[in-house]
């Protein structure tokens, strides 16, 4: 998508569908946590060359062993489903959509997008065996066979994950520590940035949050379309008679 940080469309699938439930108490510390604690979604190491490892995957062109839809799908097994999923005049991306995932002891779904070429994307669209729209105008292309195998050597630029179970302000605040940058959106979705994580968190008082990891030296793709986004609606405020 050419705004990085607009959700796709299986995002949008995603929260209408069913969801392992975890309550609220797990991320505040409120209820004892299993033994094993890996892969949490506060737990973000930032690796040399500006890459990461977070929940369990491996981000950053320079990272050795940097993770791959293949990787994806051998974790996950059958809760993963790839497909291009496109926009009206967008070639589309590629992505993976895991429905449930495991993140630590923190349930909830999440969407994996890998990268190849535009004329690459191209092609597997014109051999799909299946298209079909998820809502709205976006539409979700289903892999021929060869394609599906050939897309598993594509590598992970960017996870998004959304929790099954809701936050709030004072639990992001105590796992994830104060952000570098807080920008707002509209009336009910406040974006809590950390580039040292890579990880944009929405907070949304009206829907459900979202968590957008990519590698920390390419964090710029989430942030700029923020800031310019605010700035905007800034502008635009400005603007506006008196009344």
């Amino acid at each position: 998508m050419k705004q990085f940080w607009i959700v796709s469309g299986l995002v949008v699938a995603a929260l209408g569908a069913s969801a392992l439930i975890v309550g609220g108490g797990m991320w505040s510390g409120q209820h004892d946590a299993p033994a094993a604690t890996h892969d949490m979604p506060w737990q973000v190491q930032a690796l040399p060359g500006g890459g990461s490892q977070v929940l369990g995957l491996t981000l950053g062109e320079a990272s050795p062993g940097r993770s791959t839809l293949g990787d994806i799908q051998r974790r996950w097994g059958d809760a993963v489903q790839i497909a291009i999923v496109a926009a009206p005049n967008e070639a589309g991306t590629l992505e993976a959509y895991v429905d449930p995932m495991q993140a630590g002891f923190i349930s909830g779904k999440a969407i994996i997008t890998a990268h190849l070429p535009p004329d690459v994307i191209q092609g597997m669209r014109e051999r799909a065996v299946k298209t079909e729209y998820m809502g709205g105008t976006t539409r979700k292309a289903t892999l021929a066979s060869a394609d599906l195998a050939e897309s598993l050597k594509a590598p992970v630029t960017a996870v998004s994950f959304i929790p099954a179970a809701n936050l709030d302000e004072a639990i992001i605040l105590s796992r994830f520590g104060q952000p570098a940058e807080r920008v707002r959106s509209n009336g009910h979705l406040e974006h809590f940035l950390y580039p040292d994580k890579g990880l944009d968190l929405a907070l949304d008082s009206e829907g459900k949050e979202l968590l957008q990891y990519v590698a920390p030296a390419e964090f710029e793709r989430l942030r700029q379309p923020l800031r310019a986004a605010a700035a905007s609606a800034s502008a635009a405020a400005s603007a506006a008679p008196a009344p």
